[in-house]
């Protein structure tokens, strides 16, 4: 069977990965949320690929689960398969060494939401809309809320939660579920600029940042201050980090090696 999720190349250090199932509304099926994780660790694996951007076809990002395919599951078995692997994506992009951008247009909802909310960073065009709309059909949107939930406070987490209805691309921006919105001509180009800033960095700090934001959000403070300041250390002893405190003070443009 021929995927939907293609890897589309933009330069030798920037990747996408399309998730071209429009007349789904690219929903996360079992093959396709097989096919995305297997994508997004072959662009983690490679070397040269600094950033990845995610993205849809079609008239928007994601609707989340194909229902038609949840319908026909029927066992108990096959439902936990389906919501574990989902859960394996968005941990890959979480404990992924790679930076994931989000490219939203359209609809983002329910796992779609949940996509997007597991991204590094995340830009929509002006007129997405964003919802966990479970409750509607009668099945709370549990999964999708541990990743919306930890990127937006709790009173418009439960209000998404509990009404369903969806929020605009603004006000997304505003209580931090995504880091900004454009118009659909510049939306591209904008995404484009910060994954080509994130890219001239050292890979190496890149990949020991994103680890260690996302493994101290979870610790008390003081464990938190201890594990970084061992990160740090650890960071300090990189080649990298010495080039760049050098090409700071020698005022020129650091070389990194990514050791």
């Amino acid at each position: 069977m021929a995927s939907n999720i293609k890897i589309k190349k933009i330069n030798n250090e920037i990747s996408s990965i399309v998730i071209d199932e429009p007349q789904t509304y690219n929903s996360l099926s079992f093959k396709n949320l097989s096919d995305i994780l297997k994508n997004l660790k072959i662009l983690d694996a490679d070397k040269k690929v600094k950033v990845i951007i995610l993205e849809g076809t079609g008239k928007g990002f994601s609707a989340g689960h194909n229902l038609k395919e949840v319908k026909g599951l029927k066992k108990k078995e096959k439902y936990q398969k389906l919501f574990n692997l989902c859960s394996k994506v968005m941990l890959q992009i979480v404990e992924g060494r790679k930076p994931v951008i989000a490219k939203v247009h359209g609809a983002a909802f329910a796992a779609g939401c949940q996509l997007i909310a597991s991204c590094d960073l995340a830009y929509s065009s002006k007129d997405a809309l964003f919802a966990t709309p479970g409750v509607n059909i009668g099945l709370f949107c549990s999964t999708p809320m541990v990743a919306v939930s930890r990127k937006i406070n709790r009173k418009p987490m439960m209000k998404m939660l509990l009404t369903g209805e969806p929020i605009s691309a603004h006000y997304a921006k505003e209580i931090g579920l995504i880091n900004d919105c454009y118009s659909k001509s510049k939306l591209n180009s904008e995404i484009l600029k910060v994954a080509k800033k994130i890219a001239s960095k050292s890979n190496l700090t890149i990949k020991i940042g994103k680890q260690t934001f996302y493994k101290q959000l979870e610790m008390p403070l003081r464990k938190a201050y201890a594990y970084t300041s061992k990160m740090m250390t650890l960071n300090m002893m990189a080649i990298d980090a010495k080039e760049g405190i050098s090409a700071f003070l020698e005022k020129r443009k650091p070389v990194w090696k990514n050791k």
